[in-house]
């Protein structure tokens, strides 16, 4: 049976990140979460939030900027949007 809820735990393993980056981008608004006993993501929520942000460079969360790439295909680490 395919998942429909995942945990902060199961939702970092997902997004390949740590659980405090998973909890950061929910309180910042960036990911959408219910509680039922602990945190849940639904995974329609993980799905929306890679497809809204696709392209998107979440280095900082407080600021999302736009992924930047240069002529020769090299993502571009000095961006200024």
């Amino acid at each position: 049976m395919t998942e429909v809820i995942y945990t902060v735990k199961e939702t970092a393993e997902l997004l390949k990140c740590n659980k405090n980056y998973v909890y950061s981008l929910l309180r910042k608004g960036h990911l959408k979460c219910l509680k039922l006993g602990q945190l849940k993501i639904p995974a329609y929520e993980i799905d929306d939030f890679l497809r809204r942000n696709i392209g998107k460079d979440f280095s900082n969360q407080d600021h999302v900027t736009e992924l930047v790439f240069n002529e020769g295909g090299e993502l571009n680490e000095n961006q200024t949007s």
